[in-house]
Formats: structure tokens, C-alpha cells, sequence
């Protein structure tokens, strides 16, 4: 039931994005942004498909540089999650993008956001790399776990 309502929610999400684009103005800027912002989508389902409860998407902090794509729960664990979408494998691996200062503008948000959670949870840093092209459904690669705190 999980995984059909899951798919529901991702058919009418897709039907309601097509309708604003014929609504609304169409999506502007570079082309690399747009793809990014078609990755985070595709890994929000994805994840959501894995049982992540997702709890902030795109979250920035005042205090800190830097976003997080998507915070959520797998289990009991909030995760901190950075996608990187790419077009094509010709290129260095997605994953590899996130170098030693995006880790740090990463967990610099994160501590600032469990510092208004109640509690202390236990959370780690994960990584989903999407690869999309128009042509092929996006194939993600989740790397649970991907690094530490500094």
C-alpha cells in the first residue's frame, strides 16, 4: 500500500508540475540549475519510495553558508542529504562533487537545524547521486552514511 501511494502521490505531483508549465511562465535560468532542480525532485520520491520521511527540503540557515537539499528520517536516523544530478557518466561520478567545503557548509547547517529539534537524535550525511537525461527514467545511487562531521 506504501509503494502504490507512494507512486500516486509522484503521477499526480508529475500532472500538476505539467499543468503550471502550461499555466504559468515555464522554468527559467541555466540549463545545469533546471537539472538540478528536476534531481532534487527525483530524489525526494526516491527516498520517499524507501521509506525517508521527509521533513524540509532545501533548508537554509541564517547563520550558516550553505543549503541542505532534503532532511529527513530513514527510521530513527535524520539524515542530512545533498543530490547532485548529472546528465550524463562522461564526467567525474556525481558524488564526487562534494568536495571538502561543501561537507563543511553541510554540516554547519546541520548543526544549526538540530539545534532546533528538540531531543538528540541520532543523524548522519547522506549523498544521492542522479543521473536523468529526457530520454531514460533516472537511475539514483544512495550513499548512506557518505561522510562525517569535521
Amino acid at each position: 500500500m506504501g509503494t502504490m501511494s507512494g507512486r500516486l502521490t509522484h503521477i499526480v505531483v508529475r500532472v500538476i508540475d505539467q499543468a503550471a508549465k502550461w499555466i504559468l511562465r515555464p522554468p527559467e535560468g541555466p540549463d545545469h540549475l533546471l537539472t538540478g532542480q528536476r534531481g532534487e525532485e527525483d530524489a525526494y520520491f526516491y527516498l520517499r519510495r524507501l521509506g525517508y520521511i521527509m521533513v524540509a527540503r532545501n533548508y537554509r540557515s541564517p547563520h550558516s553558508h550553505g543549503e541542505i537539499d532534503l532532511i529527513g528520517w530513514d527510521g530513527d536516523v535524520l539524515c542530512f542529504i545533498e543530490v547532485k544530478t548529472r546528465t550524463t557518466h562522461d564526467v567525474k561520478p556525481a558524488e564526487a562533487a562534494v568536495d571538502e567545503k561543501k561537507k563543511r557548509d553541510i554540516a554547519n547547517v546541520a548543526r544549526e537545524f538540530l539545534g532546533r529539534i528538540a531531543g538528540s537524535p541520532q543523524w548522519r550525511f547522506d549523498i544521492v547521486s542522479v543521473y536523468c537525461d529526457a530520454q531514460r527514467l533516472p537511475e539514483f545511487t544512495l550513499f548512506r552514511n557518505a561522510f562525517s562531521a569535521h
